[in-house]
């Protein structure tokens, strides 16, 4: 690929990026002063000078747009780098592999700020949050399994396997909501991406895994 070829594909990316953002913006706006249930598609794309047709192709629903994109999801090689990885420190490897794809994507803190208000004053979007947590809990379950079955672990002689790695996944989630945690009490004066690789590093020395230095 010619570097005028990925020149012209990095603009379309920045300029579509930009676009999405802007109808985020929007829509949270309307939301948060009228009630999520009161606005409309209509109304989200009057407000952002865009036709339906943009938007859908954009986003495909108002709840897309309200809750934004999926929790960050590993690229497919860091996921078989995870499975096929050796060792024991199974929790420390999985916190480093979320850490990793939440890292590659810092957010939109207006944007961000405006979503978690919106999220918690709305017990349905707050639950289909929840839903969508699960789904991503469902897929880490999944990916402990399969590199528990590659270094030769079974059902057969562990029956309560997938307990443990399920236990491996709540634990995950528990060191990276304790993240979150100091990310928004430090009002998101440090980047994200340091704050989960020191948590990383916390669960290795927590779990007498931590690497020489």
């Amino acid at each position: 690929m010619s570097k005028v070829v990925e020149a012209e594909q990095g603009l379309r990316a920045r300029k579509r990026a930009a676009a999405e953002a802007s109808i985020e913006q929007a829509a949270l706006t309307l939301a948060l002063e009228r009630g999520y249930e009161n606005v409309t598609v209509e109304m989200i794309c009057e407000a952002s000078m865009i036709s339906q047709r943009t938007f859908f192709n954009y986003f495909g629903s108002k709840e897309g747009v309200i809750l934004g994109t999926r929790p960050a999801t590993p690229a497919e090689e860091e996921i078989r780098r995870f499975v096929t990885q050796e060792g024991s420190d199974v929790l420390g490897d999985l916190v480093s592999l979320i850490a990793a794809a939440m890292s590659a994507a810092e957010p939109d803190m207006a944007l961000f700020q405006s979503r978690r208000t919106l999220i918690q004053r709305t017990p349905e979007l707050m639950m289909r949050e929840k839903a969508r947590l699960g789904d991503a809990e469902g897929r880490l379950t999944k990916y402990v399994m399969d590199r528990f079955h590659t270094q030769g672990r079974s059902e057969t002689k562990t029956p309560d396997l997938e307990d443990e790695a399920r236990m491996v996944v709540a634990l995950a989630f528990g060191a990276l909501h304790y993240t979150m945690h100091k990310w928004v009490n430090s009002s998101f004066s440090v980047k994200r991406g340091e704050l989960l690789e020191t948590t990383s590093n916390l669960i290795r020395r927590a779990t007498g895994n931590e690497k020489p230095a």
